[in-house]
């Protein structure tokens, strides 16, 4: 099964149909994770607001572990990770869409890792490449199919490469952080990429990372960062998202199907 994981500005898909309300229990939270599931055309889907329905949990305190559990025993193989970041390389200005193949891990004090308790042995997962070449691929070839129809809003076809710097947050960066990011070779900067990607890794799901540049990063352009500009380019940017999310899951239907034949 694919999943979406939504980040902030997408805390709903109203284009799923036939859905139902899945509560699923795991061992990492006293409450059941709540992943709501159907169907786009032939796809069946399972969408999972990160930051909750009603977007009030901060990156920092996002139970990733529970999350990712919760998905796989609903039988979900393969994950899109829709999230929002500022933009730090100079063609990620706000409104750009961006497909990241490389992660860099800032965060701190988050529980990332299912290997830490009564293990029979240390388990260490390759961790290369994080994020699907498969999937990566099938939303470039969805954007470039989507291209024609996307928003003015977003800036043309995506950034199909790139690193995400993943900081702590909730509150943005400095702009001597921003600097050092830059300098790592950091291309865009979010605070909620890990450990979500790793985790997914550990349980053997794919996962690939649709990013929306809501802001320059801190420092890059004179005037301040404002909650009023980013939300605007939220709301437009998450808009064209869900135009492109039934585009990625007919190709991945498709791509599913073809794989199981050869497979035959």
């Amino acid at each position: 099964m694919l999943a979406i994981i939504g980040g902030s500005g997408l805390s709903r898909l109203d284009i799923l149909q036939d859905t139902a309300l899945e509560k699923v229990t795991t061992p990492f939270s006293e409450s059941a994770v709540e992943i709501l599931t159907g169907s786009i055309g032939e796809q069946k889907l399972a969408f999972l607001p990160r930051h909750g329905k009603t977007h009030v949990i901060p990156p920092h305190k996002i139970n990733y572990q529970a999350n990712l559990w919760a998905l796989h025993q609903l039988g979900v193989t393969d994950i899109v990770s829709v999230n929002a970041v500022g933009g730090i390389d100079p063609q990620m200005a706000p409104g750009q869409l961006a497909i990241p193949d490389q992660i860099i891990d800032y965060t701190h004090g988050r529980l990332h890792t299912y290997y830490q308790e009564n293990l029979s042995k240390v388990v260490h997962i390759d961790f290369t490449h994080p994020y699907s070449k498969r999937l990566r691929h099938l939303l470039i070839v969805a954007m470039e199919q989507q291209g024609d129809d996307l928003d003015e809003v977003v800036e043309g076809l995506p950034v199909t490469q790139g690193v995400y710097g993943c900081t702590q947050g909730p509150r943005l960066e400095t702009a001597a952080e921003i600097i050092r990011l830059k300098q790592d070779g950091c291309d865009m900067v979010g605070m909620t990429g890990m450990p979500e990607a790793g985790l997914a890794r550990e349980l053997g799901m794919e996962y690939a990372c649709l990013a929306l540049s809501v802001n320059r990063a801190a420092g890059l352009e004179k005037k301040p960062i404002t909650m009023e500009d980013i939300n605007h380019t939220l709301v437009a940017g998450m808009a064209e998202v869900k135009k492109l999310i039934p585009v990625f899951a007919r190709l991945y239907a498709a791509d599913e199907q073809a794989r199981h034949k050869s497979a035959v």
